[in-house]
């Protein structure tokens, strides 16, 4: 994967970390542009790598010799703004695969992360045009994230809230959903709350947040509540 041809090659794992940085930098509300994203420890990319804190120590240092983050140790990790293109190429891959999965081949959303993962490494630039013309050229992937554009930017995001943030009474449409728990994601979906899904927001109580999704009422648990993200209703929907 290289849109830029000067770029040294990059091995996979070394694309993986920067992705991870990127999305652990970008917090709950998901992929940010970098000068909103914050420092990663080490431990917290050691934790989503499944890897000893070491390793991950190695891999930085690399990574800074390449110019593609800031590592300073004991202070975190950020991207360069040559790091962060690299990292919205994986994603672009990523997220046009999940889509193409999901609307061409009759993939489940609770799937397509698996299935992205191996894949987003692997196609060339000329597959990823064409998924992207097939699928329309989408701003969202099936769970609602964005997808970076061709050029690697990310397209303008619909502003939301956390369900758990939101008063009691609010009416809005699901826009995203921050999880890749199958099983969560099975339950949501068998609940109707899918992005584009209308919801109202009933009350907030310790359990959890009670919710209408048409004409059925539910107490969705806490933990699952904080990964809905809602655009609060009257404003502006971006197409998905």
């Amino acid at each position: 994967m290289n849109k830029n041809a000067s770029r040294t090659p990059l091995s996979e794992a070394q694309e993986d970390y920067l992705k991870q940085v990127l999305l652990l930098g970008s917090g709950s509300e998901g992929t940010g542009r970098l000068e909103d994203t914050h420092p990663v420890s080490t431990q917290s990319l050691a934790d989503q790598m499944q890897v000893r804190p070491a390793s991950v120590t190695g891999m930085l240092k690399k990574l800074a010799e390449l110019g593609l983050v800031e590592y300073e140790a004991y202070r975190g990790v950020r991207l360069t703004r040559a790091g962060y293109k690299v990292a919205l190429e994986v994603l672009r891959h990523h997220r046009l695969i999940e889509a193409y999965l999901h609307q061409a081949l009759g993939y489940g959303w609770e799937e397509v992360h698996a299935e992205a993962e191996k894949l987003e490494h692997h196609i060339s630039e000329a597959f990823e045009a064409r998924i992207a013309e097939w699928l329309g050229h989408p701003a969202y992937d099936p769970h609602g994230d964005l997808i970076p554009s061709a050029a690697l930017e990310l397209p303008p995001a619909t502003p939301n809230r956390c369900l758990r943030a939101l008063e009691e009474g609010t009416r809005g449409l699901v826009a995203r959903v921050a999880t890749q728990d199958q099983d969560a994601l099975n339950l949501l979906a068998h609940l109707g709350l899918k992005p584009g899904a209308p919801l109202q927001l009933l009350e907030q109580v310790a359990e959890g947040s009670r919710i209408q999704v048409g004409s059925q009422r539910y107490l969705l648990p806490a933990s699952l509540a904080q990964v809905l993200w809602i655009q609060l209703e009257g404003e502006h929907h971006a197409h998905r």
